[in-house]
Protein backbone atom coordinates (compact mmCIF):
# COMPACT_ATOMS: atom_id res chain seq x y z
CA UNK A 1 0.00 0.00 0.00
CA UNK A 2 1.34 3.43 -0.94
CA UNK A 3 1.83 5.57 2.20
CA UNK A 4 0.99 9.29 2.30
CA UNK A 5 4.26 11.17 1.91
CA UNK A 6 5.06 14.82 2.59
CA UNK A 7 4.17 15.82 -0.99
CA UNK A 8 0.75 14.15 -0.86
CA UNK A 9 0.03 15.60 2.58
CA UNK A 10 0.97 19.08 1.36
CA UNK A 11 -1.22 18.67 -1.73
CA UNK A 12 -4.34 17.50 0.13
CA UNK A 13 -4.00 20.16 2.86
CA UNK A 14 -3.52 22.84 0.21
CA UNK A 15 -6.77 21.82 -1.49
CA UNK A 16 -8.69 21.57 1.82
CA UNK A 17 -7.38 24.96 2.87
CA UNK A 18 -8.56 26.55 -0.38
CA UNK A 19 -12.08 25.03 -0.46
CA UNK A 20 -13.12 24.17 3.10
CA UNK A 21 -11.70 26.94 5.31
CA UNK A 22 -13.19 28.39 7.33
CA UNK A 23 -15.93 25.88 8.13
CA UNK A 24 -18.12 24.98 11.07
CA UNK A 25 -17.78 21.62 12.83
CA UNK A 26 -21.23 20.02 12.96
CA UNK A 27 -20.59 16.38 13.79
CA UNK A 28 -17.83 13.82 14.44
CA UNK A 29 -18.31 10.15 13.58
CA UNK A 30 -15.79 7.36 14.10
CA UNK A 31 -15.95 4.86 11.24
CA UNK A 32 -13.63 2.26 12.82
CA UNK A 33 -10.67 1.95 15.19
CA UNK A 34 -8.50 4.13 12.96
CA UNK A 35 -10.78 6.64 11.23
CA UNK A 36 -12.96 9.61 12.14
CA UNK A 37 -15.13 11.73 9.84
CA UNK A 38 -15.73 15.39 10.76
CA UNK A 39 -18.76 17.12 9.22
CA UNK A 40 -17.72 20.56 7.98
CA UNK A 41 -20.14 23.18 6.74
CA UNK A 42 -19.04 26.20 4.70
CA UNK A 43 -21.23 28.88 3.13
CA UNK A 44 -21.38 26.78 -0.08
CA UNK A 45 -21.31 23.13 0.96
CA UNK A 46 -21.30 20.45 3.66
CA UNK A 47 -18.64 17.75 3.47
CA UNK A 48 -16.94 15.13 5.63
CA UNK A 49 -13.26 15.49 6.46
CA UNK A 50 -11.82 12.00 6.92
CA UNK A 51 -8.84 11.66 9.27
CA UNK A 52 -7.14 8.25 9.53
CA UNK A 53 -4.26 7.11 11.72
CA UNK A 54 -4.24 3.59 10.21
CA UNK A 55 -0.69 2.14 10.54
CA UNK A 56 -0.45 1.44 6.79
CA UNK A 57 -2.89 4.01 5.43
CA UNK A 58 -2.83 7.16 7.55
CA UNK A 59 -4.31 10.04 5.56
CA UNK A 60 -6.47 13.16 5.61
CA UNK A 61 -8.96 14.05 2.87
CA UNK A 62 -12.59 14.91 2.13
CA UNK A 63 -14.64 11.71 1.80
CA UNK A 64 -18.14 10.23 1.63
CA UNK A 65 -20.66 10.56 4.49
CA UNK A 66 -20.34 7.81 7.14
CA UNK A 67 -22.91 5.00 7.46
CA UNK A 68 -26.08 5.51 9.51
CA UNK A 69 -25.07 2.99 12.16
CA UNK A 70 -24.48 3.95 15.82
CA UNK A 71 -21.02 5.28 16.73
CA UNK A 72 -19.87 3.47 19.89
CA UNK A 73 -16.32 4.91 20.12
CA UNK A 74 -15.39 7.25 22.98
CA UNK A 75 -12.70 9.15 21.03
CA UNK A 76 -15.23 10.63 18.59
CA UNK A 77 -17.62 11.45 21.45
CA UNK A 78 -14.86 13.39 23.19
CA UNK A 79 -14.04 15.26 19.97
CA UNK A 80 -17.62 16.29 19.25
CA UNK A 81 -18.02 17.39 22.88
CA UNK A 82 -15.04 19.75 22.58
CA UNK A 83 -15.23 20.81 18.92
CA UNK A 84 -18.96 20.79 18.17
CA UNK A 85 -20.08 24.18 16.80
CA UNK A 86 -16.55 25.60 16.60
CA UNK A 87 -14.96 26.81 13.38
CA UNK A 88 -12.04 25.03 11.72
CA UNK A 89 -9.90 28.07 10.94
CA UNK A 90 -6.41 26.77 10.17
CA UNK A 91 -4.72 23.70 8.69
CA UNK A 92 -0.95 23.88 8.68
CA UNK A 93 2.16 21.75 9.15
CA UNK A 94 3.76 22.14 12.60
CA UNK A 95 7.14 22.72 10.89
CA UNK A 96 8.55 22.71 7.33
CA UNK A 97 8.76 19.21 5.81
CA UNK A 98 7.08 17.59 8.81
CA UNK A 99 4.18 15.12 8.30
CA UNK A 100 2.25 16.46 11.29
CA UNK A 101 -0.76 18.69 10.59
CA UNK A 102 -2.24 21.11 13.10
CA UNK A 103 -6.00 21.64 12.69
CA UNK A 104 -6.99 24.69 14.73
CA UNK A 105 -10.53 25.33 16.02
CA UNK A 106 -11.84 28.68 17.25
CA UNK A 107 -15.24 30.20 18.08
CA UNK A 108 -15.12 32.15 14.80
CA UNK A 109 -12.60 33.03 12.08
CA UNK A 110 -10.04 35.60 13.19
CA UNK A 111 -10.11 34.54 16.86
CA UNK A 112 -7.32 32.58 18.55
CA UNK A 113 -7.58 28.80 18.57
CA UNK A 114 -9.29 27.10 21.53
CA UNK A 115 -8.26 23.59 20.48
CA UNK A 116 -5.65 21.90 18.29
CA UNK A 117 -6.17 18.53 16.61
CA UNK A 118 -2.73 17.22 15.65
CA UNK A 119 -2.81 14.61 12.89
CA UNK A 120 0.47 12.71 12.77
CA UNK A 121 0.90 10.86 9.46
CA UNK A 122 3.90 8.72 10.35
CA UNK A 123 3.29 5.10 9.34
CA UNK A 124 2.82 2.76 12.30
CA UNK A 125 3.33 5.71 14.68
CA UNK A 126 0.41 7.68 13.18
CA UNK A 127 -1.97 9.31 15.64
CA UNK A 128 -4.64 11.96 16.19
CA UNK A 129 -4.27 14.07 19.33
CA UNK A 130 -6.59 16.79 20.68
CA UNK A 131 -5.10 19.49 22.90
CA UNK A 132 -6.37 22.71 24.43
CA UNK A 133 -5.00 26.16 23.63
CA UNK A 134 -2.03 25.64 25.97
CA UNK A 135 -1.20 22.30 24.25
CA UNK A 136 -2.26 20.04 27.10
CA UNK A 137 -3.53 16.71 25.74
CA UNK A 138 -7.30 16.27 26.19
CA UNK A 139 -7.62 12.97 24.34
CA UNK A 140 -5.70 10.87 21.81
CA UNK A 141 -6.68 8.18 19.35
CA UNK A 142 -3.75 6.13 20.60
CA UNK A 143 -2.29 6.81 24.03
CA UNK A 144 1.38 5.94 24.56
CA UNK A 145 2.51 5.21 28.11
CA UNK A 146 5.92 5.95 29.65
CA UNK A 147 6.68 2.21 29.52
CA UNK A 148 5.93 2.10 25.78
CA UNK A 149 8.04 5.18 24.99
CA UNK A 150 10.21 7.07 27.42
CA UNK A 151 11.16 9.46 24.58
CA UNK A 152 7.64 10.67 23.74
CA UNK A 153 4.74 9.44 25.89
CA UNK A 154 1.27 10.61 24.81
CA UNK A 155 -1.19 10.72 27.68
CA UNK A 156 -4.23 12.73 28.72
CA UNK A 157 -3.31 15.77 30.83
CA UNK A 158 0.31 15.80 29.68
CA UNK A 159 1.83 18.53 27.44
CA UNK A 160 1.88 17.67 23.74
CA UNK A 161 5.41 17.17 22.46
CA UNK A 162 6.15 17.25 18.74
CA UNK A 163 7.90 14.26 17.15
CA UNK A 164 11.75 14.34 16.94
CA UNK A 165 12.93 16.82 14.33
CA UNK A 166 14.20 15.72 10.93
CA UNK A 167 17.97 15.26 10.83
CA UNK A 168 18.52 14.88 7.07
CA UNK A 169 19.16 17.56 4.45
CA UNK A 170 16.01 19.48 3.44
CA UNK A 171 15.42 19.87 -0.34
CA UNK A 172 15.80 23.47 -1.49
CA UNK A 173 14.61 25.09 -4.71
CA UNK A 174 17.58 27.49 -4.69
CA UNK A 175 20.15 24.66 -4.66
CA UNK A 176 21.91 24.48 -8.06
CA UNK A 177 22.36 21.31 -10.10
CA UNK A 178 26.10 21.01 -9.47
CA UNK A 179 25.71 21.10 -5.68
CA UNK A 180 22.70 18.79 -5.78
CA UNK A 181 24.47 16.30 -8.08
CA UNK A 182 27.56 16.34 -5.91
CA UNK A 183 25.54 15.55 -2.76
CA UNK A 184 23.62 12.69 -4.39
CA UNK A 185 26.69 11.09 -6.03
CA UNK A 186 29.08 11.56 -3.10
CA UNK A 187 28.80 7.86 -2.28
CA UNK A 188 28.31 5.65 -5.37
CA UNK A 189 25.09 3.60 -5.41
CA UNK A 190 21.67 3.18 -7.02
CA UNK A 191 20.18 6.58 -7.85
CA UNK A 192 16.88 5.98 -6.02
CA UNK A 193 18.65 4.76 -2.88
CA UNK A 194 21.10 7.67 -2.94
CA UNK A 195 18.34 10.27 -3.27
CA UNK A 196 16.48 8.73 -0.30
CA UNK A 197 19.67 8.78 1.79
CA UNK A 198 20.68 12.32 0.76
CA UNK A 199 17.44 14.24 1.43
CA UNK A 200 14.49 14.25 3.84
CA UNK A 201 10.89 14.54 2.65
CA UNK A 202 11.16 11.97 -0.16
CA UNK A 203 9.23 8.73 -0.56
CA UNK A 204 9.73 5.60 -2.60
CA UNK A 205 6.55 6.21 -4.65
CA UNK A 206 7.52 9.83 -5.44
CA UNK A 207 10.98 8.80 -6.63
CA UNK A 208 9.58 5.92 -8.70
CA UNK A 209 7.41 8.35 -10.69
CA UNK A 210 10.13 11.01 -10.83
CA UNK A 211 12.67 8.54 -12.24
CA UNK A 212 10.06 7.07 -14.59
CA UNK A 213 9.34 10.41 -16.29
CA UNK A 214 13.07 11.12 -16.38
CA UNK A 215 13.48 7.77 -18.19
CA UNK A 216 15.97 6.43 -15.61
CA UNK A 217 15.89 2.98 -14.03
CA UNK A 218 15.80 3.30 -10.20
CA UNK A 219 18.61 0.72 -9.92
CA UNK A 220 20.95 2.68 -12.21
CA UNK A 221 24.03 3.68 -10.22
CA UNK A 222 25.12 7.30 -9.91
CA UNK A 223 28.33 6.42 -11.80
CA UNK A 224 26.32 5.13 -14.80
CA UNK A 225 24.29 8.33 -15.26
CA UNK A 226 25.47 10.66 -18.01
CA UNK A 227 25.11 14.45 -18.03
CA UNK A 228 21.80 14.33 -19.95
CA UNK A 229 20.38 11.89 -17.34
CA UNK A 230 21.42 14.19 -14.51
CA UNK A 231 19.92 17.21 -16.27
CA UNK A 232 16.57 15.48 -16.95
CA UNK A 233 16.35 14.28 -13.39
CA UNK A 234 17.25 17.69 -11.94
CA UNK A 235 14.51 19.29 -14.06
CA UNK A 236 11.97 16.92 -12.51
CA UNK A 237 13.43 17.62 -9.07
CA UNK A 238 12.93 21.35 -9.60
CA UNK A 239 9.44 20.74 -11.01
CA UNK A 240 8.55 18.88 -7.80
CA UNK A 241 9.88 21.63 -5.51
CA UNK A 242 8.11 24.28 -7.60
CA UNK A 243 4.79 22.43 -7.20
CA UNK A 244 5.28 22.30 -3.43
CA UNK A 245 6.04 26.01 -3.26
CA UNK A 246 3.14 27.09 -5.47
CA UNK A 247 0.64 24.47 -4.28
CA UNK A 248 -0.09 23.36 -7.84
CA UNK A 249 -0.58 19.62 -8.22
CA UNK A 250 -1.90 17.18 -10.83
CA UNK A 251 -3.64 14.21 -9.18
CA UNK A 252 -3.66 11.03 -11.27
CA UNK A 253 -3.89 7.26 -10.99
CA UNK A 254 -0.76 5.26 -11.81
CA UNK A 255 -0.42 1.57 -12.62
CA UNK A 256 0.36 0.66 -9.00
CA UNK A 257 -1.14 3.55 -7.03
CA UNK A 258 -1.44 7.29 -7.43
CA UNK A 259 0.56 10.48 -7.87
CA UNK A 260 -0.19 14.14 -7.09
CA UNK A 261 2.47 15.29 -9.57
CA UNK A 262 0.83 13.85 -12.70
CA UNK A 263 4.00 11.83 -13.43
CA UNK A 264 3.40 8.39 -14.89
CA UNK A 265 -0.35 8.85 -14.57
CA UNK A 266 -2.60 6.55 -16.59
CA UNK A 267 -5.82 8.37 -15.69
CA UNK A 268 -6.45 11.89 -14.38
CA UNK A 269 -8.32 12.25 -11.07
CA UNK A 270 -10.99 14.89 -10.57
CA UNK A 271 -9.25 16.22 -7.47
CA UNK A 272 -6.83 15.15 -4.75
CA UNK A 273 -9.62 14.47 -2.22
CA UNK A 274 -11.40 12.01 -4.52
CA UNK A 275 -8.09 10.35 -5.40
CA UNK A 276 -7.00 9.77 -1.80
CA UNK A 277 -10.43 8.77 -0.53
CA UNK A 278 -10.97 6.18 -3.27
CA UNK A 279 -7.44 4.80 -3.04
CA UNK A 280 -7.31 4.34 0.73
CA UNK A 281 -10.93 3.21 1.04
CA UNK A 282 -10.30 0.48 -1.52
CA UNK A 283 -6.92 -0.51 -0.10
CA UNK A 284 -8.16 -0.74 3.50
CA UNK A 285 -11.36 -2.51 2.44
CA UNK A 286 -9.31 -5.02 0.46
CA UNK A 287 -7.13 -5.66 3.51
CA UNK A 288 -10.11 -6.00 5.86
CA UNK A 289 -11.91 -8.21 3.32
CA UNK A 290 -8.96 -10.60 2.94
CA UNK A 291 -8.45 -10.88 6.72
CA UNK A 292 -12.15 -11.33 7.48
CA UNK A 293 -12.71 -13.85 4.69
CA UNK A 294 -9.69 -15.90 5.83
CA UNK A 295 -10.85 -15.75 9.47
CA UNK A 296 -14.38 -16.90 8.58
CA UNK A 297 -13.15 -19.65 6.25
CA UNK A 298 -10.77 -21.02 8.89
CA UNK A 299 -13.43 -20.91 11.59
CA UNK A 300 -15.95 -22.70 9.38
CA UNK A 301 -13.44 -25.36 8.34
CA UNK A 302 -12.70 -26.13 12.00
CA UNK A 303 -16.38 -26.29 12.99
CA UNK A 304 -17.34 -28.38 9.94
CA UNK A 305 -14.48 -30.84 10.57
CA UNK A 306 -15.72 -31.40 14.15
CA UNK A 307 -19.35 -31.74 13.04
CA UNK A 308 -18.47 -34.23 10.29
CA UNK A 309 -16.54 -36.32 12.83
CA UNK A 310 -19.54 -36.19 15.17
CA UNK A 311 -21.91 -37.16 12.34
CA UNK A 312 -19.68 -40.13 11.44
CA UNK A 313 -19.67 -41.28 15.07
CA UNK A 314 -23.47 -41.14 15.19
CA UNK A 315 -23.75 -42.91 11.83
CA UNK A 316 -21.43 -45.69 13.02
CA UNK A 317 -23.55 -46.15 16.14
CA UNK A 318 -26.69 -46.32 14.00
CA UNK A 319 -25.07 -48.97 11.81
CA UNK A 320 -24.34 -50.99 14.94
CA UNK A 321 -27.95 -50.63 16.03
CA UNK A 322 -29.00 -52.13 12.69
CA UNK A 323 -27.82 -55.42 14.21
CA UNK A 324 -30.55 -55.22 16.87
CA UNK A 325 -32.94 -57.48 14.94
CA UNK A 326 -30.13 -59.96 14.38
CA UNK A 327 -29.65 -60.32 18.16
CA UNK A 328 -33.38 -60.87 18.69
CA UNK A 329 -33.50 -63.45 15.87
CA UNK A 330 -30.64 -65.39 17.44
CA UNK A 331 -32.28 -65.24 20.88
CA UNK A 332 -35.57 -66.56 19.40
CA UNK A 333 -33.71 -69.39 17.65
CA UNK A 334 -31.93 -70.35 20.85
CA UNK A 335 -35.16 -70.37 22.90
CA UNK A 336 -36.84 -72.56 20.25
CA UNK A 337 -33.96 -75.05 20.34
CA UNK A 338 -33.15 -75.34 24.05
CA UNK A 339 -32.98 -79.14 23.72
CA UNK A 340 -29.97 -78.85 21.36
CA UNK A 341 -27.87 -76.95 23.90
CA UNK A 342 -25.14 -78.81 25.83
CA UNK A 343 -23.10 -77.74 28.86
CA UNK A 344 -19.89 -75.86 28.03
CA UNK A 345 -20.86 -75.02 24.43
CA UNK A 346 -19.11 -71.93 22.96
CA UNK A 347 -21.13 -71.92 19.74
CA UNK A 348 -24.29 -73.50 18.42
CA UNK A 349 -25.39 -73.71 14.78
CA UNK A 350 -29.16 -73.65 14.18
CA UNK A 351 -31.31 -73.43 11.01
CA UNK A 352 -32.99 -70.08 10.27
CA UNK A 353 -36.80 -70.06 10.73
CA UNK A 354 -37.51 -68.78 7.20
CA UNK A 355 -34.59 -69.74 4.96
CA UNK A 356 -33.47 -72.87 6.85
CA UNK A 357 -29.90 -71.63 6.33
CA UNK A 358 -27.49 -72.43 9.20
CA UNK A 359 -26.82 -69.53 11.60
CA UNK A 360 -23.86 -69.61 14.03
CA UNK A 361 -24.63 -68.21 17.50
CA UNK A 362 -21.73 -67.45 19.88
CA UNK A 363 -22.39 -68.65 23.47
CA UNK A 364 -20.91 -67.99 26.90
CA UNK A 365 -19.85 -71.47 28.16
CA UNK A 366 -20.48 -70.62 31.83
CA UNK A 367 -24.17 -69.78 31.16
CA UNK A 368 -27.03 -72.06 30.15
CA UNK A 369 -29.12 -71.68 26.98
CA UNK A 370 -31.82 -69.48 28.61
CA UNK A 371 -29.23 -67.16 30.13
CA UNK A 372 -27.47 -66.84 26.77
CA UNK A 373 -30.80 -66.03 25.09
CA UNK A 374 -31.59 -63.41 27.77
CA UNK A 375 -28.22 -61.77 27.12
CA UNK A 376 -29.01 -61.57 23.40
CA UNK A 377 -32.45 -60.06 24.15
CA UNK A 378 -30.77 -57.43 26.37
CA UNK A 379 -28.33 -56.62 23.57
CA UNK A 380 -31.31 -56.19 21.23
CA UNK A 381 -33.02 -53.77 23.64
CA UNK A 382 -29.83 -51.80 24.22
CA UNK A 383 -29.24 -51.26 20.50
CA UNK A 384 -32.90 -50.26 19.98
CA UNK A 385 -32.59 -47.64 22.73
CA UNK A 386 -29.34 -46.40 21.17
CA UNK A 387 -31.09 -45.87 17.83
CA UNK A 388 -33.87 -43.88 19.49
CA UNK A 389 -31.30 -41.68 21.23
CA UNK A 390 -28.84 -41.28 18.34
CA UNK A 391 -31.25 -40.65 15.43
CA UNK A 392 -32.39 -37.17 16.61
CA UNK A 393 -28.78 -36.25 17.46
CA UNK A 394 -27.66 -37.20 13.96
CA UNK A 395 -30.53 -35.19 12.43
CA UNK A 396 -29.52 -32.18 14.52
CA UNK A 397 -25.87 -32.43 13.46
CA UNK A 398 -26.91 -32.92 9.84
CA UNK A 399 -29.09 -29.79 9.94
CA UNK A 400 -26.16 -27.81 11.40
CA UNK A 401 -23.87 -29.18 8.69
CA UNK A 402 -26.36 -28.17 5.98
CA UNK A 403 -26.54 -24.65 7.37
CA UNK A 404 -22.78 -24.15 7.73
CA UNK A 405 -22.12 -25.64 4.30
CA UNK A 406 -24.55 -23.05 2.95
CA UNK A 407 -22.52 -20.32 4.71
CA UNK A 408 -19.28 -21.84 3.40
CA UNK A 409 -20.69 -21.80 -0.15
CA UNK A 410 -21.60 -18.10 0.22
CA UNK A 411 -18.04 -17.25 1.33
CA UNK A 412 -16.53 -19.23 -1.55
CA UNK A 413 -18.64 -17.19 -4.02
CA UNK A 414 -17.22 -13.89 -2.66
CA UNK A 415 -13.63 -14.84 -3.47
CA UNK A 416 -12.06 -11.45 -4.24
CA UNK A 417 -12.65 -7.84 -3.26
CA UNK A 418 -13.76 -5.61 -6.13
CA UNK A 419 -16.29 -3.18 -4.61
CA UNK A 420 -17.46 -2.12 -1.15
CA UNK A 421 -20.46 -4.41 -1.72
CA UNK A 422 -18.14 -7.43 -1.50
CA UNK A 423 -16.92 -6.31 1.93
CA UNK A 424 -20.51 -5.62 3.08
CA UNK A 425 -21.54 -9.13 2.02
CA UNK A 426 -18.68 -10.71 4.02
CA UNK A 427 -19.45 -8.49 7.04
CA UNK A 428 -23.09 -9.65 6.92
CA UNK A 429 -21.87 -13.27 7.04
CA UNK A 430 -19.70 -12.40 10.04
CA UNK A 431 -22.66 -10.73 11.80
CA UNK A 432 -24.86 -13.73 11.03
CA UNK A 433 -22.30 -16.14 12.55
CA UNK A 434 -22.08 -13.90 15.63
CA UNK A 435 -25.89 -13.95 15.94
CA UNK A 436 -25.87 -17.76 15.57
CA UNK A 437 -23.20 -17.96 18.34
CA UNK A 438 -20.44 -19.38 16.14
CA UNK A 439 -18.27 -16.28 16.62
CA UNK A 440 -17.63 -13.94 19.52
CA UNK A 441 -18.66 -10.32 19.09
CA UNK A 442 -15.68 -7.92 18.91
CA UNK A 443 -16.93 -4.71 20.48
CA UNK A 444 -15.39 -2.42 17.85
CA UNK A 445 -17.09 -3.94 14.79
CA UNK A 446 -19.38 -1.83 12.62
CA UNK A 447 -22.75 -3.54 12.90
CA UNK A 448 -24.82 -4.24 9.80
CA UNK A 449 -28.13 -4.81 11.56
CA UNK A 450 -30.35 -4.78 8.48
CA UNK A 451 -29.36 -6.72 5.35
CA UNK A 452 -28.19 -4.64 2.44
CA UNK A 453 -29.82 -5.01 -0.96
CA UNK A 454 -26.61 -5.13 -2.98
CA UNK A 455 -27.67 -8.36 -4.69
CA UNK A 456 -25.92 -9.61 -7.81
CA UNK A 457 -27.94 -8.26 -10.75
CA UNK A 458 -28.19 -9.71 -14.26
CA UNK A 459 -30.46 -9.51 -17.33
CA UNK A 460 -31.85 -12.54 -19.19
CA UNK A 461 -31.83 -12.70 -23.02
CA UNK A 462 -35.36 -11.21 -23.00
CA UNK A 463 -34.32 -8.41 -20.63
CA UNK A 464 -35.88 -9.72 -17.39
CA UNK A 465 -33.99 -8.75 -14.23
CA UNK A 466 -32.34 -11.49 -12.16
CA UNK A 467 -31.43 -10.89 -8.49
CA UNK A 468 -29.08 -13.21 -6.59
CA UNK A 469 -28.38 -13.20 -2.84
CA UNK A 470 -24.74 -12.95 -1.74
CA UNK A 471 -25.24 -14.57 1.68
CA UNK A 472 -27.95 -16.14 3.88
CA UNK A 473 -29.31 -12.84 5.16
CA UNK A 474 -29.65 -11.53 1.63
CA UNK A 475 -31.16 -14.85 0.52
CA UNK A 476 -33.91 -14.53 3.14
CA UNK A 477 -34.42 -10.87 2.22
CA UNK A 478 -34.72 -11.77 -1.45
CA UNK A 479 -37.09 -14.71 -0.98
CA UNK A 480 -39.42 -13.38 1.71
CA UNK A 481 -39.37 -9.59 1.27
CA UNK A 482 -38.36 -8.71 -2.28
CA UNK A 483 -40.06 -11.54 -4.20
CA UNK A 484 -43.34 -10.64 -5.92
CA UNK A 485 -46.31 -12.84 -6.82
CA UNK A 486 -45.27 -13.14 -10.46
CA UNK A 487 -41.56 -13.84 -9.94
CA UNK A 488 -39.86 -17.23 -10.18
CA UNK A 489 -37.54 -18.54 -7.46
CA UNK A 490 -34.50 -20.68 -8.39
CA UNK A 491 -32.02 -22.74 -6.34
CA UNK A 492 -29.54 -25.53 -7.03
CA UNK A 493 -31.31 -28.77 -6.02
CA UNK A 494 -30.12 -30.05 -2.61
CA UNK A 495 -26.81 -28.19 -3.07
CA UNK A 496 -25.70 -25.22 -0.94
CA UNK A 497 -25.99 -22.03 -2.97
CA UNK A 498 -27.65 -18.64 -3.47
CA UNK A 499 -31.36 -17.92 -3.81
CA UNK A 500 -32.16 -16.46 -7.22
CA UNK A 501 -35.17 -14.43 -8.29
CA UNK A 502 -36.34 -14.00 -11.89
CA UNK A 503 -38.37 -10.78 -11.77
CA UNK A 504 -41.53 -10.89 -13.90
CA UNK A 505 -44.25 -8.32 -14.49
CA UNK A 506 -47.94 -9.43 -14.46
CA UNK A 507 -48.66 -11.37 -17.64
CA UNK A 508 -45.00 -11.71 -18.62
CA UNK A 509 -43.96 -15.20 -19.74
CA UNK A 510 -40.25 -16.05 -19.77
CA UNK A 511 -38.83 -17.82 -22.81
CA UNK A 512 -37.01 -21.13 -22.49
CA UNK A 513 -33.74 -19.17 -22.93
CA UNK A 514 -34.63 -16.99 -19.91
CA UNK A 515 -35.29 -20.01 -17.70
CA UNK A 516 -32.08 -21.64 -18.89
CA UNK A 517 -30.10 -18.47 -18.24
CA UNK A 518 -31.50 -18.23 -14.69
CA UNK A 519 -30.73 -21.93 -14.12
CA UNK A 520 -27.14 -21.42 -15.32
CA UNK A 521 -26.76 -18.55 -12.83
CA UNK A 522 -28.27 -20.57 -9.96
CA UNK A 523 -25.80 -23.37 -10.76
CA UNK A 524 -22.90 -20.92 -11.01
CA UNK A 525 -23.73 -19.34 -7.63
CA UNK A 526 -23.77 -22.72 -5.88
CA UNK A 527 -21.26 -25.15 -4.46
CA UNK A 528 -21.40 -27.08 -7.74
CA UNK A 529 -19.89 -24.21 -9.77
CA UNK A 530 -17.16 -26.46 -11.22
CA UNK A 531 -19.62 -29.10 -12.49
CA UNK A 532 -20.71 -29.42 -16.12
CA UNK A 533 -24.40 -29.84 -15.29
CA UNK A 534 -26.28 -29.06 -12.08
CA UNK A 535 -29.94 -29.84 -11.26
CA UNK A 536 -31.77 -26.60 -10.46
CA UNK A 537 -35.31 -26.25 -9.13
CA UNK A 538 -37.64 -23.33 -9.73
CA UNK A 539 -41.06 -22.51 -8.37
CA UNK A 540 -43.22 -19.53 -7.42
CA UNK A 541 -42.08 -17.69 -4.27
CA UNK A 542 -45.41 -18.51 -2.54
CA UNK A 543 -44.35 -22.18 -2.57
CA UNK A 544 -41.13 -21.46 -0.65
CA UNK A 545 -41.39 -21.71 3.14
CA UNK A 546 -39.21 -21.17 6.18
CA UNK A 547 -40.14 -23.58 8.99
CA UNK A 548 -40.19 -22.08 12.47
CA UNK A 549 -36.76 -22.03 14.08
CA UNK A 550 -34.91 -22.63 10.80
CA UNK A 551 -31.51 -20.98 10.50
CA UNK A 552 -30.93 -18.12 8.00
CA UNK A 553 -30.95 -19.05 4.33
CA UNK A 554 -32.52 -22.50 4.79
CA UNK A 555 -35.96 -23.08 3.24
CA UNK A 556 -38.29 -25.83 2.01
CA UNK A 557 -40.23 -25.68 -1.24
CA UNK A 558 -42.88 -27.55 -3.21
CA UNK A 559 -44.47 -27.67 -6.67
CA UNK A 560 -40.98 -27.24 -8.12
CA UNK A 561 -39.81 -27.89 -11.67
CA UNK A 562 -36.34 -29.30 -12.32
CA UNK A 563 -34.15 -27.76 -15.01
CA UNK A 564 -30.48 -28.43 -15.70
CA UNK A 565 -28.06 -25.54 -15.29
CA UNK A 566 -24.61 -25.26 -16.88
CA UNK A 567 -22.45 -23.07 -14.61
CA UNK A 568 -19.48 -23.15 -16.99
CA UNK A 569 -21.44 -21.05 -19.50
CA UNK A 570 -21.44 -18.13 -17.03
CA UNK A 571 -17.62 -17.92 -17.06
CA UNK A 572 -16.59 -15.20 -14.63
CA UNK A 573 -20.00 -13.54 -14.97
Amino acid sequence: MQPVDFTTLTATCSEIRAKWLPSRTEQVYQRDRYTIAVALRTLKQRDWLEISWHPQAAHICIGDPPPRTPDTFTFSQQLVHQLGGLALVTIEAIAPWERVIDLQFARRPGESALYHLYVEVMGKYSNAILTDASNLIITAAHQVSQQQSSVRPIQTGQPYETPPKLTGKIPNLSENQARWQERVSLVPGGIKRQLLKSYSGLSSALLDTMLFVANIDPETTTEELNSQDWQRLFQRWQEWLQALEEGKFQPAWTKNGYTVMGWGGVKRAENIQELLYRYYTDEINQQVFAQLRHQLSQKLQNILAKLRLKAKTFSDRLQQSDQADEYRQKADLLMANLHNWQVGMKEIILPDFETNQPIAIALLPDKNAVQNAQKLYKQHQKLKRARAAVEPLLLEVQAELNYLEQVEAAISQIDTYQTTEDLQAIEEIRDELITQKYLEDPGYRVRTESPTTNFHRYRTPSGFEVLIGRNNRQNDQLTFRVAGDYDLWFHAQEIPGSHLLLRLEPGAVPEEADLKYAANLAAYFSRARQSDQVPVVYTQPKHVYKPKGTKPGLVVYKQETIIWGQPQLMGNG
